[in-house]
């Protein structure tokens, strides 16, 4: 592991490393109004979502790092505390990142970016029409990290009203996750989104408590073949297979491993340590637990 002293780099090398390591960061399409009423629109990739009672979101237009000049957002925020947080999607990326240019105060960039300003209903910044989901949030606070370059301006705000797309919901009332097609930010100039075969599900252990890696059995947590994520995945669980699941098991779906590796132990325990490895790259961890016990059951 190379070591980075982070007081002692410079605030692009800093930036950069930070940047890069932590991500996918989601995207707070803020609109936002000034004193004069004027509509201002940027996007900010440190942001996220902290509580939900009462519901709280977190952005922060940060000071610039070559000059450290403060942003439109953050001064419109502090003389209206109100902001619209648009969720930014595929369709949209191109759009957002050119909001993002440095145009003078007072430039909307609605106009620039080629957006529809819809009015909102609790507050006076405008909604951007072309987002699936839109948040008006009132501001509860502004806490300043520093006054030199690139310290952040968090931005506290309590969501009042929600808008989400109806055919972005499902027969829960929920946001389908394959339908949304977010994009987050990540370090440098690339992006990822969120869509096919980059999403996946994984349960959480909420209703139940696995056992935990270290009561697998040692020959499965001390395996020269399973990765740290199968044995995760192994440990999810919160009890072994019986015996008798095991011993089926052995006499049908892998007899022919034993077979095959008759009379070399060595052989027989790779081989069926490398099958439960592509059994639980498939997530059919149930047969991946009962071929691994197989071979202290032989």
């Amino acid at each position: 592991m190379k070591r980075f002293e982070l007081s002692t780099l410079t605030i692009p090398q800093r930036h950069g490393l930070l940047l890069g390591a932590v991500g996918p960061r989601p995207i707070a399409f803020a609109s936002t109004i000034d004193a004069q009423g004027r509509p201002n629109l940027s996007p900010f990739s440190f942001f996220n979502i902290f509580g939900s009672n009462p519901p709280t979101l977190i952005f922060s237009p940060a000071r610039r790092g070559r000059d450290n000049t403060t942003k439109d957002t953050l001064h419109n925020v502090e003389a209206v505390p109100e902001v619209v947080i648009n969720v930014v999607t595929w369709d949209l990326v191109h759009q957002a990142t050119l909001s993002s240019t440095e145009y003078p105060a007072g430039v909307n960039e609605f106009e620039k970016a080629g957006l529809t300003m819809l009015p909102s209903e609790r507050i006076r910044p405008f909604r951007v029409k072309e987002s699936p989901v839109q948040l008006e949030c009132v501001v509860k606070q502004v806490v300043h990290t520093g006054d030199s370059g690139a310290a952040g301006n968090l931005v506290i705000c309590e969501a009042l009203v929600m808008h989400v797309r109806e055919d972005l919901l499902n027969d829960k009332g929920l946001i389908d996750q394959r339908r949304i097609d977010l994009v987050a930010r990540m370090g440098g100039h690339f992006y990822c989104r969120a869509h096919g075969d980059a999403l996946f599900e994984l349960p959480q252990p909420t209703t139940h408590v696995g056992m935990g890696v270290d009561a697998l059995p040692r020959d499965i947590r001390e395996s020269g073949v399973l990765t740290g994520r199968d044995l995760a995945k192994l440990a999810d669980r919160s009890a072994e297979p019986d015996a008798a699941a095991v011993n089926e098991h052995r006499s049908t779906s892998i007899a022919s491993l034993f077979q095959e590796h008759a009379g070399d132990p060595k052989s027989l325990h790779d081989a069926l340590h490398r099958h439960a490895h592509a059994l639980l790259e498939r997530d059919r961890v149930d047969e991946a637990w009962m071929t691994l016990l197989a071979y202290n059951e032989h």
